[in-house]
């Protein structure tokens, strides 16, 4: 069993991320994050994602508003940032208020600065293949993990459980492009599928992104596969994944452990993207 060290890999892309930066003229690349609200979760995501920013050379800035804050403000904010010439990206911290869209908060962020990958011009850019959009942090850090780990999706049957905009729905785009490290076969399981049981052990990569916790267990898991795991569940105080851990590692080839497995590339592909949206915007 090999154990894939995201920790590690996404290290690495911080590193390089860093190096390239240094070598910029003129401003550095520049992200801002809206925090609505003071929910512990999300205020911690925003400080692992700053401390990111400030480690790789990238200039942040954090916008704090209330839970209280009308949708009609939080639009006139996301509009003063998308005409901020130093800012690239803009990250709305999620989960918001429930007086606010979700959706239309998506759709506020100029998709050029939507490092996020949530606009629907991004997400239709990554359906169609085409080149100068933005994906999803997490599927895109998964496609990262797969490749620095020489593991090839291509002709091999993927299976993902979960059906999310968020991982699900982009990874399993990612997976089917006709690129170096994509050109898999992707069937997507969710709480509705028959015989999932079978329908997971017949998967050569098997991503669980499905939040709940230990769903996998090894009767689910075909002996010398790849196992992903994207959950992230507190249980007694533990972060554990999505899969089995114990149960389920010695049948892997390779498999993520939780904490330390896909987790840190979430935040390496936000800057990753962040760069990009600066080059794209800059260069």
């Amino acid at each position: 069993m090999n154990l894939i060290d995201g920790k590690r890999i996404a290290q690495e892309i911080r590193e390089e991320l860093k190096q390239e930066i240094n070598l910029l003229k003129g401003r550095k690349p520049g992200l801002a994050f809206i925090l609505v609200g003071e929910d512990p979760a999300s205020e911690a995501y925003v400080r692992m994602k700053k401390k990111g920013c400030l480690e790789t050379g990238i200039y942040s800035e954090v916008l704090e508003l209330p839970a209280s804050v009308s949708e009609e403000a939080l639009l006139k904010h996301i509009s003063v940032l998308n005409e901020d010439e130093k800012i690239d990206g803009i990250l709305v911290q999620q989960p918001l208020p429930s007086h606010i869209s979700e959706s239309k908060v998506i759709q506020a962020v100029k998709p050029e600065k939507d490092v996020d990958g949530f606009h629907p011009m991004n997400i239709g850019k990554l359906l169609l293949g085409e080149e100068g959009g933005f994906a999803a942090c997490t599927p895109l850090g998964v496609m990262q993990l797969l490749e620095r780990s020489a593991i090839d999706p291509g002709g091999k049957h993927v299976v993902i459980v979960g059906r999310s905009n968020i991982v699900g729905k982009p990874l399993a785009a990612l997976l089917v492009q006709k690129k170096p490290y994509a050109n898999a076969t992707v069937t997507i399981a969710h709480s509705r599928t028959e015989n999932l049981t079978e329908v997971c052990r017949s998967a050569d990569i098997l991503v669980a992104a499905i939040g709940k916790a230990h769903f996998i267990e090894s009767k689910m898991v075909k002996v010398g596969s790849v196992v992903i795991d994207v959950g992230i569940n507190r249980v007694d105080k533990k972060i554990v994944g999505d899969v089995n851990f114990e149960a389920v590692k010695e049948q892997c080839s390779a498999i993520t452990p939780v904490p330390g497995g896909v987790g840190p590339m979430t935040i390496a592909m936000l800057l990753s993207n962040t760069l990009l949206s600066y080059k794209l915007r800059c260069i």
